[in-house]
């Protein structure tokens, strides 16, 4: 029963409205900002080495805001949730990641300007995001109330689960281990990091963050080089099923498109939200730049770990296509449940033999690892937010929120761990959904802002005296 009452909430989240919204939104803010996410490219590389503005320790350097954001796209979807798109929506599943990317860089950008221009000052740093622009910029704050009520719910609860799920899988996949052992030993890990708030967490992802994705990376990289003369007939495959040419994925092009914006958002997260959180805790000299970096970090997730993980799985042919109704329409892998998380670590087995199931696991450790760190922070900034709308708040209820929020963030990894894939995979998505609805109608609203802001921004550079920002995003 709850599991049809799950999928029939999912049904109504991810309607083809939604997919429409965020392709249309996407499409929308690339115009709008003459595609910012092309012409920036070098620029939003020299932001990231960029010092904090304040001599103070009231924000986290751009760099490591961009990490903290990093950890939350770069988990499960990067590898079960890439191996999930191609078995439910075939190889051209992949070319609409690659497009709900290449748009979601540009709503990153609108939505992390506008999370810096609306963004509160707290004892611990800088603090906002959707919550606060949705308050202030729409003057609406029980939607305000609702989007933050929805981050601690998906990102404290439901996507914690599908985290630890991916890595319980791998590993009991590849060392035997029971999930429930997975879960416990995870959750104790989250625990040391996570009582040490932002300063731990922005620390710990700084380094860890790009360790773990330049490994993996470099591994496939490897990999695809020994096997470069397939690259291009890859590249084929996945073009010709994006738009249901070949004959085998072309009944099924609907569900190529939605697994394709579906593991796209989950992956990225362009336009859920979640990025503006820390983009609101960054010191930096103008919105812009905060914004410019996070559509920088899109690409790093899709366009270079999830297209890594596609094309390692393409190219071994280590991989089954189901139909709506189960049905296998290519069946290269015996079953393996509802997890795919085989199909990446069948891959890297075929090429190097007896390493890829061991590989995938520890690659998924780290990213699950600091994913959940992210998931964390993201939930913490919506306690603190919720707490401070009286304008006087109590510290020694925040703190007592904060620590009931810790405590059922790691039941929520325990639990995840040892339940049932689809459940897991099916509350995530949900999770995401209803984040995405209702922050990227509000950044559609505000947009006008992030364009101004991103105007006189590339107006400074060109001066190269770039302004400092005042309380609503204007040169002081």
């Amino acid at each position: 029963m709850l599991d049809k009452i799950i999928s029939f909430v999912n049904g109504i989240v991810w309607s083809p409205a939604l997919v429409v919204l965020l392709v249309g939104a996407g499409l929308y803010f690339s115009i709008r900002t003459g595609f910012v996410q092309l012409r920036r490219i070098g620029l939003m590389t020299r932001l990231l080495f960029r010092k904090r503005e304040q001599t103070g320790k009231k924000g986290v350097s751009s760099f490591e805001a961009f990490c903290i954001a990093l950890s939350g796209r770069v988990g499960t979807g990067n590898i079960v949730g890439v191996a999930t798109a191609i078995a439910l929506g075939g190889p051209g599943a992949v070319f609409w990641m690659w497009i709900i990317a290449f748009l979601g860089a540009s709503t990153a950008f609108v939505e992390s300007t506008l999370a810096q221009i609306y963004k509160f000052d707290h004892e611990e740093g800088f603090r906002g995001g959707p919550a606060c622009y949705i308050e202030k910029g729409l003057k609406s704050r029980w939607l305000a109330v609702v989007f933050a009520l929805f981050t601690i719910a998906g990102c404290g609860m439901m996507l914690t689960t599908v985290q630890a799920n991916g890595i319980s899988t791998a590993a009991m996949n590849s060392l035997g281990i029971k999930p429930l052992v997975t879960g416990l030993i995870l959750a104790f890990l989250i625990g040391l990091v996570i009582v040490g708030g932002i300063k731990r967490i922005s620390k710990v992802a700084a380094v860890v963050t790009p360790f773990m994705a330049a490994a993996y990376v470099l591994i496939a990289l490897v990999i695809l080089a020994l096997n470069w003369k397939a690259i291009p007939g890859l590249l084929s495959m996945i073009a010709t099923n994006a738009f249901g040419i070949n004959p085998v994925c072309g009944g099924i092009l609907g569900s190529t498109i939605m697994m394709g914006v579906k593991r796209g958002l989950f992956s990225n997260e362009a336009g859920q939200g979640t990025g503006a959180i820390p983009s609101a805790s960054a010191d930096v000299r103008h919105p812009a730049e905060q914004g410019l970096v996070q559509a920088f970090s899109v690409y790093v997730d899709t366009l270079l770990v999830c297209t890594a993980t596609a094309l390692i799985i393409l190219s071994a042919g280590t991989f089954n296509i189901l139909d709506a109704d189960g049905n296998m329409l290519v069946a290269n892998r015996p079953e393996l449940g509802s997890n795919y998380v085989g199909f990446t670590q069948a891959a890297i087995d075929s090429f190097v033999g007896g390493f890829g199931s061991i590989f995938v696991s520890i690659a998924l450790a780290f990213f699950v690892f600091t994913t959940i760190m992210a998931y964390y922070f993201y939930s913490e900034s919506s306690i603190i937010y919720l707490c401070n709308l009286s304008g006087n708040p109590s510290r020694k209820k925040e703190k007592l929120y904060i620590r009931l929020l810790q405590a059922v963030m790691l039941c929520a990894v325990v639990f995840g761990a040892v339940k049932e894939a689809n459940t897991i995979w099916t509350l995530g998505d949900i999770g995401v959904g209803i984040m995405a609805w209702v922050n990227v109608v509000a950044i559609i609203i505000l947009s006008p802002k992030a364009f101004k802001a991103l105007k006189e921004y590339e107006k400074s550079v060109r001066r190269k005296s770039p302004g400092t920002p005042g309380p609503e995003g204007t040169d002081a």
